[in-house]
């Protein structure tokens, strides 16, 4: 069976990462690599670098790898270690986080490739609650 697309997680809590990875694990029916990098090294709030490059690494099946920041400077953050990477795998999308994981994690349990994933995320911009 072909590895799926890989999910991070990138949150300034622990505890938001956490919920949201319980969820979306749920949705993908376990098939889907989700990693939360979450907090500060202390874990307090706050985003890090080591985090998310670890993060990265763990849900790396060699499928691409999304990551879906919450806000601010977990973006900046994302994208620092990006840079660094250099790697056109592993994409930063600009997604609603709750609803933007949701999408991204089924879309990835159907084998759906990573520009597929993607899409999928930016999509549920479009998403309304009613």
């Amino acid at each position: 069976m072909r590895a799926s697309v890989g999910i991070v997680l990138v949150s300034h809590s622990p505890l938001l990462g956490a919920g949201l990875r319980e969820l979306v694990e749920q949705l993908g029916g376990g098939g889907v690599a989700v990693a939360v990098a979450a907090g500060s090294a202390d874990g307090g709030i706050g985003t890090g670098y080591e985090l998310i490059e670890r993060a990265v690494r763990e849900v790396d099946g060699g499928a691409g790898v999304v990551l879906l920041p919450d806000l601010g400077s977990s973006v900046l953050t994302a994208r620092t270690v990006l840079a660094d990477l250099a790697r056109a795998d592993v994409v930063l999308v600009d997604a609603p986080f709750v609803e933007g994981a949701v999408a991204a994690v089924v879309t990835a349990s159907t084998g759906a490739a990573l520009a597929e994933v993607c899409r999928s995320a930016q999509e549920a911009w479009q998403s309304r609650k009613f």
